[in-house]
């Protein structure tokens, strides 16, 4: 097969890892990739987000797969062109993908199938909005409602941060995702998160992780698009998963085929549990990064089967074999992020190591320049590393982060601290 990989971050360059080790791919386009992906696929360069340049690249390259990667595409309706030019793909439709585009889409599908979820409140008057959060005090959660890279969600610990955040968010810092706000009653308990392939009937598990938000030791600073995660996570008990599936998983499934947008997919669920109740966070219509390069470490080369069976419908005749190990990626993020960062220092090292199925540095935000690698992101490595244990994966991806060199980036020490 030919395959087309929509993407240029770390979700990426991990997809197209496990992707390659199948037999049925033949020959392997990410667009527009990084340096990492460089070393193992055939970069391109499109618009990822123009539906008709997607159409008119894989038409012209037989492609025979599409696999999109990052949210925006799918927001934007890629998925919707490829299908209608008769190219077999993976990801939901335009409307469908409202699950991660739109927060109050989402609430608004929990409260028809009463799935458990935070109470909430959805503005589009920046007064109104702070008038509820003197009402209700805090702490207390505001998010953009439509896409802000993972950043759109300030956890308000006082009144005034949370009206800090609504000025910010309608005086246009997060672009127009932040023209609607939602805010949300802050939720205790352990967050976690997990990835179900959907295939607009079928729902398939593929792997639980736990992400790390806050950029500093000790979950301490901003929120983060992450900077570490591990799977499996300990806290998604058998229980846990049980009432998940029951209560919350397949009754969204079904009320999206009930209003006519059947959910095609993976299905990123974001969890809060407390006491063995799992509570949903959030949906997101895509793999989670830095999520999905433990995923893909512990899933190798059958993701590709597994995607395939969601994108023709036959996910009720797949099977996830698991090996039963553990995965963990430490972000290597650029000094600065998540706020403002310099770009094109150059990163030492990364020549010397191991890199095999238990081992991978994959690339985030990076760029070749004169020979040498050089950061061109806020987040800009993931070193992943496979143990038995949890410990002993630990211990393989902290081996490898110290032994690149890069002055001009950090990385959090404690990465799997609840676990362990």
């Amino acid at each position: 097969m030919n395959i087309l990989i929509l993407g240029s971050g770390g979700r990426e360059h991990s997809l197209a890892w496990a992707v390659k080790q199948n037999p049925k791919c033949d020959r392997l386009i990410v667009a527009p990739g990084n340096a990492g992906i460089a070393m193992i696929a055939e970069c391109a360069s499109i618009d990822v987000e123009n539906g008709a340049a997607v159409v008119e690249f894989a038409t012209e390259n037989a492609i025979d797969f599409v696999i999109i990667g990052p949210e925006a595409p799918l927001a934007a309706g890629v998925a919707d062109a490829l299908r209608a030019a008769g190219i077999l793909c993976f990801g939901p439709s335009q409307k469908a993908a409202q699950l991660e585009a739109s927060k109050a889409f989402t609430k608004d599908i929990c409260d028809a199938c009463n799935a458990p979820t935070a109470a909430y409140a959805h503005f589009t008057d920046a007064d109104a909005a702070k008038a509820y959060i003197r009402e209700q005090g805090a702490p207390i959660v505001v998010k953009a409602d439509g896409l802000a890279a993972g950043k759109g969600v300030i956890v308000a610990e006082d009144v005034d941060t949370a009206l800090d955040a609504i000025d910010d968010m309608f005086d246009g810092s997060f672009g127009d995702a932040g023209a609607e706000v939602v805010i949300e009653e802050f939720m205790e308990g352990e967050e976690a998160s997990w990835f179900i392939l959907c295939d607009g009937e079928n729902v398939l598990p593929v792997g639980t992780a736990q992400d790390h938000k806050r950029a500093y030791d000790g979950d301490k600073g901003l929120n983060t698009g992450g900077m570490g995660a591990y799977s499996p996570a300990p806290v998604m008990t058998d229980s846990v998963i049980d009432k998940a599936m029951n209560e919350i998983i397949k009754p969204c499934v079904a009320e999206m085929a009930k209003r006519g947008t059947p959910y095609q997919g993976v299905l990123y669920a974001g969890f809060m549990i407390k006491d063995g109740q799992p509570r949903l966070v959030e949906y997101n219509a895509r793999f989670g990064d830095p999520e999905c390069q433990v995923l893909m470490m512990r899933l190798g080369g059958q993701i590709l089967d597994l995607l395939l069976a969601a994108a023709v419908g036959t996910l009720d005749k797949a099977q996830v074999n698991w090996a039963d190990d553990h995965a963990m990626t430490i972000v290597m993020a650029a000094n600065g992020y998540p706020g403002a960062y310099e770009k094109g220092s150059v990163i030492k090292g990364l020549d010397a190591l191991v890199e095999d199925s238990s081992n991978m540095v994959f690339h985030a935000g990076t760029k070749l320049v004169d020979g040498e690698i050089t950061a061109n992101g806020g987040r800009v490595l993931n070193v992943t590393a496979r143990g038995a244990t949890l410990n002993e994966a630990r211990e393989r991806a902290y081996h490898a982060v110290n032994s690149i060199h890069w002055p001009d980036g950090f990385n959090r020490t404690d990465i799997g601290w609840r676990a362990l």
